[in-house]
């Protein structure tokens, strides 16, 4: 009896919204739910969102249209050419200047995985160097970010990266953004954008 009440309960809670599930940030045919921050290329390739280094050779961020505070991020990544990216997390931007926190994504021995403190402290935490062995530079990585107040933890295909409890990234706000790096000749292919919102 006491086990059927628990089913009960459990399915109620579920079907009010108790229990967040995964939404896709990305529907694999344009970029609605996203906004295009300076002159870097951002498209839709056979159900891939590309970025690409354009004629300006600047920095560039695709941000979602809505802020997200304590979440699992999970998304899928290719690198061709420099692949020097990044997810930035409760952040904000004036023109492209972002401000907020970049989870890394760059070549082999360049730390992805690791935080970034945009126009503030840098560095906040890298990788250990052993990990640095787990990105497959040319080929599908899957990069998972969880932030739950203060506290944010990244792995990279299963393998954790780094484990941080920040007060500055406790009392941040603001939008998931995608970046492009300055400099050129940087091309990322990203799929499989999907997100589970947390209480908190």
């Amino acid at each position: 009896m006491k086990n059927s009440l628990f089913l009960v309960l459990f399915l109620c809670f579920s079907s009010i919204g108790f229990t967040q599930k995964f939404q896709s940030l990305f529907n694999g045919k344009n970029l609605d739910g996203w906004t295009i921050n300076g002159t870097e290329k951002w498209y839709v390739d056979k159900g891939e969102l590309i970025c690409e280094s354009g004629p300006d050779k600047q920095y560039g961020y695709l941000s979602t249209k809505k802020n997200y505070k304590n979440f699992i991020l999970s998304v899928t990544f290719k690198q061709e050419a420099n692949g020097n990216s990044g997810v930035f997390f409760r952040s904000s931007i004036e023109g492209v200047k972002i401000s907020g926190w970049q989870v890394e994504v760059a070549p082999a021995g360049q730390h992805t995985g690791g935080i970034y403190e945009s126009y503030g402290r840098g560095w906040l935490i890298l990788p250990d160097s052993a990990n640095e062995k787990y990105l497959k530079m040319g080929k599908w990585n899957t990069l998972k970010i969880k932030v739950i107040n203060d506290h944010v933890t990244t792995w990279l295909n299963g393998h954790q990266m780094i484990d941080l409890q920040d007060e500055k990234i406790g009392q941040g706000v603001g939008f998931i953004a995608l970046q492009i790096h300055d400099g050129g000749g940087i091309k990322v292919r990203w799929k499989n954008l999907r997100i589970q919102e947390l209480p908190g």
